[in-house]
């Protein structure tokens, strides 16, 4: 799905309303921020930890998206568009490390887009890829001494 320029502007609206949450003069908080996307009504939500809602928007492009991989298409969009906002979301007044988190309607994990800690920024999907067949070889090569 490529977004049009009415959805990179919805988004980035609704990421400089979460970013405003979190204004540098106030104490540092620790949260991370979550975003659940709606498919069927085009709802893009953010809350934090305690599951307050920071921010509602609707993006007309994803009304009644029929997409079957809807998540998997719109993740690099949202990528996209923190890494476009990076240096406004750097000045969050959240504790570092924070990340934006992709979550479903349950606020299960789908993916974590945006993590930032004191020395490093890691943008987009999986944290740590193949973590599972890493762990397997790794077992299996202890298991095999």
């Amino acid at each position: 799905m490529e977004p049009t320029l009415q959805t990179i502007q919805e988004i980035d609206r609704a990421i400089r309303k979460i970013i405003a949450k979190f204004p540098t003069d106030r104490d540092a908080v620790l949260t991370d921020i979550h975003l659940e996307l709606r498919p069927e009504s085009g709802d893009f939500l953010a809350y934090d930890d305690d599951d307050d809602e920071l921010n509602r928007c609707v993006v007309e492009q994803w009304i009644n998206s029929k997409e079957e991989d809807f998540y998997e298409q719109v993740t690099p969009v949202l990528y996209e568009r923190l890494d476009a906002l990076r240096a406004e979301i750097d000045t969050m007044s959240v504790l570092h490390p924070f990340s934006f988190v992709l979550v479903d309607g349950d606020h299960e994990t789908l993916s974590d887009i945006y993590l930032v800690d004191d020395e490093q920024q890691i943008l987009s999907g999986s944290l740590m890829p193949d973590l599972e067949k890493d762990l397997n070889a790794f077992m299996k090569a202890l298991f095999d001494e």
